[in-house]
C-alpha cells in the first residue's frame, strides 16, 4: 500500500480557511486533518471539513451528465455523454448568444472560496459571451460597503493577535459555529482575563460563553454604536490624540452622536440604559487605561434594511478610544481587503466588447419573472448554475422556484449533487470537490496565501468547474489562448507577485507548502494610513455623500419592524432571523447523513412568552407564514429567543426539510441601503401551531 499526504485548503465559506493535510492510501482518501504546523489551523477543524471524506465519497455525488427527462422540479434525469451534454448546451446557447447574449445569466457564490474554480475560467467564458454579469450580493457586500467609506478596505485586526485583548465585543457573530480558530483564541483570552461580551438578538452558543450578552433587537446595531459614541464623547474616553491625526469629521460625528441619548438607545434597541452605558465605560475606559480592546464584527449585522450602516456605525468605534494603537486592538470584519489578489489576470474583463447589464443574484426571483422591456434589458433565457444553489439560499423562495420552473428557461446546473436548484436544471454536468482540482485560495478571516493539491483523481466523470467552461468555450468556437491556461497556470495568477504583501508569491513554492502569510505590519493603523481617499478613518465621508447617502453614521429602522411599517407589524408580530446551524454551511453537508442527524430537524426557537400566546408546547409543529409564504418546523420553546423574536437555523434543502420547504419561503427581495445586499433578518412573521 502507498501512502501519501497531500497538502490541501478548505475551500468553504468560511474566516478560517484551514490549511489540511489528506490522507491518500493506493489512490483513496482515507483521512482530512487540520495542518498541526498552520499558525491559525493549528491542527483542528471543525465537525464538518473533518468529514469531508464522507462527502467526497458519498453514494449520492453526481458522477455522470445528466439530461432532463421529467418536468422541471421532479429531479428526474438520465444519464449522457459529455459529448452530446456539451453538443446541447452549445446548442441552446449559440443562438441568443448571436441574438441577445445578456440573456443568458451565470449565477454561482463561495460554494468554493477558490480563485481558480471560482471565477476564472467562467468569468473568461461568460465575458467572451458577453453575457449578463452577476452581481454577488447574497452574503456581505453590505458590511463591505459600509467599512470601505470608513476604513478604506477590508483590512482590520490579524485573527493572530486576538488572544492578547483584554476586551473582546462579538458583534452579531457566532464563531463557536461559524469562525471556530478565532473562538480558540478568544477562549485562550479569556484565560488570560479578558472579558468576553456578545451583542446579539440571540442567545447563541458563543454568547452563552461570553462573560455578558446584550439581546439587541434585530437590525438595531447602528443604533447602539451611535449610544456608544454618545457616552464615549460625554464622559471623554476618547483618544484625543488619535482624533486628530488620523480621523475626518469628529466634529460633525458628535453632533450626530449628541442625538443618541442612552434613553433613545435603549428605547430603540430594547435594552436597558445600564447596557448602553456599562458598555461604553468600559470599552472606551480600558482603551484609556491602554489596555487593547477589540470588536469581531459579522455579517449578520449586515442583513437588515440599515445593514452597511450598521457596520460603518461599528468600524468608528476604535478610532475613537485609539484601539487601533494596539496588535490586539481593532475591530475585524474581513481580512479579504489584505491580500493582493489579481482578478483582472485571472477573470479577463477586457474579452467584454461592451459592458452588459448586471442582474442581483438577491432578486433572482423577481429577475426570472421579468418579460423583455427597455428598462431590464431582454427576458433571461439561459442560467448557468457553478458554486451555488438559488432553490435554498435566495430569497423569497417561492419567486425562485416560479422563476426556475419557467418551460422556456434553459438551465445548466454544475453539481456533486442533486440539490434542490440541480432539481430544476435540463443539464446537470458532474464537479469535483475539493479532493480532486487544483486551487489558490485567500481567506477572510486570517492573512495566508493558501495552495490546494489536487489530492485523488476526479470521482467517474466529474471535471473541474475550470475543465468546464474550457470544453464549453471550445464548443462555443472560443479559441482565444486564454481558454488553453491549465488551472496550474491560472494559479499562478492568482496574486500580484510585485505587491510588496506578497512577498515574492510563487506558485510552485506556495504548493509545497501549502500556505504562506502576507507581509502585513501588526497593527495596520496605528499610525493611520487608512485606505480612504483622505488617508483617515472617515467619521464623514464625502463619497457617501456624493453616493446619494447620509455622510455621517446613521440608523435605518428595518424595512418590517413597528418603526416602518406599523401595520405589517401587527398582522406579523415577530421577528424571524436564520442564522446558520451548527452541523450546516449555508446549504453545503445537509445532505451528509452524520451531520443532518446531529442537528435534527428544522426546527424553531421562540420565547415562552410568544408560545403561551399561541398554545405552543415544547416539540409541537408549527407554521411560520407571512405574505411571501410559510415553512413547518418544531417549536423550542426556550429564552435564547427574545420575547418578540423566532430564529429557524438554516439552511435546510426543501427536499431534505419537513414540508419541503425552508426558511427562505419567508424573507424578503429588499436590499440593503448599500451595496444592494439581502435582508434576510428584516423578517416580520406570525407562528401558528399546526393542527394534527
Amino acid at each position: 500500500m502507498t501512502t501519501t499526504q497531500v497538502r490541501a485548503a478548505c475551500p468553504l465559506d468560511c474566516p478560517d480557511t484551514c490549511a489540511l493535510l489528506v490522507t491518500v492510501e493506493d489512490g483513496v482518501a482515507t483521512a482530512v486533518k487540520g495542518d498541526p504546523d498552520h499558525p491559525t489551523t493549528a491542527g483542528v477543524l471543525c465537525t464538518k471539513v473533518s468529514r469531508y471524506t464522507e462527502r467526497t465519497y458519498h453514494e449520492d455525488r453526481l458522477l455522470y451528465p445528466l439530461k432532463r427527462v421529467g418536468k422541471k422540479g421532479e429531479g428526474k434525469f438520465e444519464r449522457i455523454s459529455w459529448e452530446e451534454a456539451l453538443n446541447t448546451i452549445a446548442a441552446r446557447l449559440k443562438p441568443i448568444a448571436e441574438r441577445d447574449p445578456e440573456a443568458i445569466l451565470p449565477y454561482s457564490y463561495c460554494g468554493t472560496m477558490g480563485l481558480v474554480q471560482g471565477e476564472s475560467m467562467s468569468s473568461r467564458f461568460f465575458n467572451k459571451i458577453g453575457a449578463s454579469l452577476l452581481d454577488r450580493t447574497i452574503c456581505a457586500t453590505a458590511g463591505f460597503t459600509g467599512y470601505k467609506y470608513t476604513i478604506g478596505a477590508s483590512i482590520g485586526t490579524d485573527m493572530e493577535q486576538f488572544q492578547n485583548s483584554k476586551l473582546l465585543i462579538i458583534w452579531g457573530g457566532n464563531p463557536i459555529a461559524s469562525n471556530l480558530h478565532f473562538w480558540t483564541r478568544a477562549q485562550e483570552a479569556k484565560r488570560n482575563g479578558a472579558r468576553l461580551i456578545a451583542i446579539d438578538p440571540y442567545r447563541s452558543l458563543t454568547a452563552e460563553k461570553c462573560h455578558q450578552h446584550i439581546a439587541l433587537l434585530p437590525g438595531t446595531d447602528a443604533a447602539l454604536a451611535l449610544g456608544l459614541m454618545h457616552v464615549l464623547i460625554k464622559e471623554d474616553l476618547l483618544d484625543h490624540d488619535y482624533i486628530a491625526q488620523y480621523t475626518l469629521g469628529f466634529e460633525q460625528l458628535k453632533q450626530r452622536a449628541a442625538e443618541w441619548t442612552p434613553e433613545r438607545v435603549a428605547q430603540t434597541c430594547g435594552i436597558t440604559v445600564d447596557e448602553v452605558v456599562g458598555l461604553a465605560r468600559l470599552y472606551g475606559g480600558m482603551a484609556k487605561a491602554g489596555e487593547p480592546v477589540a470588536i469581531r464584527t459579522n455579517y449578520g449585522v449586515q442583513r437588515v434594511r440599515g445593514g452597511g450602516m450598521s457596520v460603518r456605525a461599528i468600524a468608528c468605534l476604535p478610532a475613537l478610544v485609539g484601539a487601533w494603537r494596539h496588535p490586539a486592538g481593532g475591530v475585524q470584519l474581513s481580512s479579504s481587503g489584505s491580500f493582493p489578489t489579481n482578478k483582472p489576470k485571472l477573470q479577463r474583463p477586457d474579452l467584454l466588447k461592451k459592458i452588459p447589464r448586471t442582474i442581483n443574484m438577491t432578486t433572482i426571483g423577481d429577475d426570472l419573472l421579468r418579460p423583455a422591456s427597455p428598462a431590464f434589458g431582454p427576458q433571461v433565457e439561459a442560467v448557468i448554475v457553478y458554486n451555488s444553489n438559488p432553490l435554498a439560499i435566495a430569497p423569497d423562495s417561492d419567486k425562485v422556484m416560479r422563476g426556475f420552473l419557467r418551460e422556456d428557461l434553459f438551465t445548466v446546473v454544475l453539481e456533486q449533487f442533486q440539490t434542490d436548484t440541480a432539481d430544476y436544471a435540463d443539464i446537470v454536468l458532474p464537479a469535483t470537490t475539493q479532493l480532486e482540482h487544483i486551487d489558490a485560495h485567500t481567506s477572510y478571516g486570517h492573512l495566508y496565501m493558501m495552495a490546494n493539491n489536487a489530492a485523488i483523481a476526479p470521482m467517474g466523470e466529474a471535471k473541474a468547474n475550470t475543465e468546464i467552461f474550457r470544453l464549453l468555450a471550445a464548443k462555443m468556437g472560443f479559441d482565444d489562448d486564454c481558454f488553453k491556461e491549465s488551472d496550474d497556470e491560472l494559479a499562478a495568477q492568482a496574486f500580484n507577485a510585485q505587491d510588496v504583501r506578497a512577498i515574492g508569491f510563487d506558485w510552485d513554492a506556495l504548493k509545497r507548502k501549502g500556505w504562506q502569510k502576507l507581509n502585513m505590519p501588526a497593527a495596520p493603523f496605528a499610525q493611520g494610513g487608512f485606505p480612504t481617499p483622505s488617508g483617515k478613518c472617515e467619521f464623514y465621508s464625502e463619497q457617501m455623500k456624493a453616493d446619494g447617502l447620509d455622510p455621517l453614521p446613521s440608523y435605518l429602522p428595518p424595512y418590517e419592524s413597528v418603526a416602518s411599517n406599523p401595520e405589517l407589524a401587527k398582522r406579523y408580530p415577530l421577528a424571524m432571523i436564520s442564522p446558520p446551524a451548527r452541523n450546516f454551511l449555508n446549504s453545503t453537508f445537509v445532505n451528509v447523513k452524520s451531520l443532518r442527524s446531529a442537528e435534527g430537524e428544522p426546527h424553531l426557537d421562540i420565547h415562552p412568552d410568544d408560545s403561551a400566546a399561541r398554545g405552543i408546547a415544547a416539540g409541537d409543529m408549527v407554521r411560520i407564514f407571512n405574505d411571501r409564504g410559510s415553512f413547518v418546523a418544531k417549536a423550542r420553546v426556550t429564552d435564547k429567543a427574545r420575547a418578540g423574536l423566532v430564529v429557524g437555523l438554516s439552511v435546510w434543502w426543501k427536499k431534505l426539510a419537513t414540508d419541503g420547504k425552508n426558511a427562505n419561503e419567508v424573507t424578503s427581495q429588499q436590499l440593503t441601503d448599500m451595496g444592494r445586499a439581502p435582508t434576510f433578518y428584516d423578517t416580520l412573521v406570525q407562528v401558528e401551531k399546526v393542527s394534527a
